[in-house]
């Protein structure tokens, strides 16, 4: 099964909100929005100002020449989003992988990936940011400069302040296999020299991509990533889990967890009360169910689990956060990557 053909094709979802015993899912964009029918992967960040701002990176598919990321709002207290806009193009190259972050000092980021040949190792990262809450946007800055170097995460923030932004090197020049050299890393932004510089790097048996980390304090840093190899059925698929013990300059080597996943994306936060509320794929083989699972024993156990999307459909690369108000958002994408959706829902709607 090729990456293009992974999942199972499903209706378009219905338009509009619907609440499903405790989360209310929205469907934002589909094939109706004109900005090419792929829309993926979308990420999402609540602004200081409480509206709501999304990405995603668009155009005729994963692999075409023009694409750009593009931007909408949904501003605080009302119901629509504002028609998607191109913030991140290059006239020259594909882009992708738009990841959005307003830091504590109140400036947005930007992140993205330009791709320079025909294939994610040919990738490297850019940047942009924002001083007036995502209306206008600076040049792009390169972050990285060795091929392969990638972007999916939102970053955290570490003890002292300092930024942690999740990237990884995907290596094989191969659009349908992970490479094992394929690692995760970190880019780590000093707030006194204001200047990103390079973590060590996670790596494992059959590599692995897209480190989502939580912090828990005194320097401990967990991360689960997306594992490297094919798309095919497998009983020996597992997220890699990884920790440090000195805010992620160093990391052990990356070891299969107890979650399976099916070379897909997933994400992990620690929520403000200590709690850790992780979205997966519950499948070795397919992007179905979407799956969200809370630890409150600091990563021992997962007894609280909740399938948020299920059936026959691919729902895939959801970017999570808590908002000010308390509440769990998750944003996914599905329909083979045409269509973006939004679950809202509390702690409590995942079953103790």
């Amino acid at each position: 099964m090729t990456r293009r053909q992974f999942g199972a094709v499903a209706a378009t979802a219905a338009s509009g909100v619907r609440a499903a015993e405790g989360i209310s899912t929205e469907r934002i964009f589909g094939p109706e929005i004109k900005t090419g029918p792929y829309k993926h992967p979308a990420c999402m960040t609540e602004l200081s100002n409480g509206d709501l701002y999304l990405v995603y990176y668009g155009g005729e598919g994963e692999y075409a020449v023009q694409t750009g990321v593009f931007g909408s709002r949904k501003k605080k207290g009302e119901r629509a989003w504002s028609a998607p806009k191109v913030i991140a193009s290059n006239p020259f190259w594909s882009v992708g992988n738009g990841v959005v972050w307003q830091a504590p000092d109140g400036i947005v980021w930007l992140f993205f990936v330009t791709r320079f040949g025909d294939t994610w190792s040919d990738s490297r990262i850019a940047a942009k940011i924002s001083r007036d809450a995502a209306h206008t946007w600076s040049d792009a800055s390169m972050l990285t400069f060795e091929l392969g170097s990638m972007v999916r995460n939102r970053p955290i923030v570490l003890g002292n302040g300092d930024y942690l932004l999740p990237i990884y090197h995907e290596t094989g020049h191969d659009t349908e296999m992970v490479g094992p050299e394929s690692a995760s890393s970190f880019l780590r932004y000093d707030l006194k020299t204001k200047r990103w510089k390079e973590t060590g790097r996670i790596r494992s048996k059959k590599g692995n991509i897209q480190p989502a980390p939580v912090s828990l304090g005194g320097g401990h840093l967990i991360a689960y990533c997306r594992r490297g190899g094919g798309y095919g059925p497998t009983t020996d698929g597992w997220l890699v889990r990884a920790e440090s013990h000195d805010d992620g300059w160093n990391w052990t080597e990356g070891s299969d967890s107890k979650f399976p996943n099916p070379n897909a994306a997933v994400d992990f936060l620690r929520l403000a009360n200590g709690h850790l509320l992780l979205v997966y794929n519950d499948s070795m083989s397919d992007r179905t169910p979407l799956t969200v699972a809370i630890s409150t024993d600091n990563d021992k156990s997962y007894p609280h689990r909740r399938n948020i999307a299920e059936g026959k459909n691919d729902f895939a690369y959801p970017i999570a956060f808590q908002a000010s108000d308390g509440k769990i958002h998750v944003v996914y994408t599905s329909d083979h990557r045409q269509v973006i959706h939004h679950a809202v829902f509390e702690e409590s709607a995942i079953p103790r």
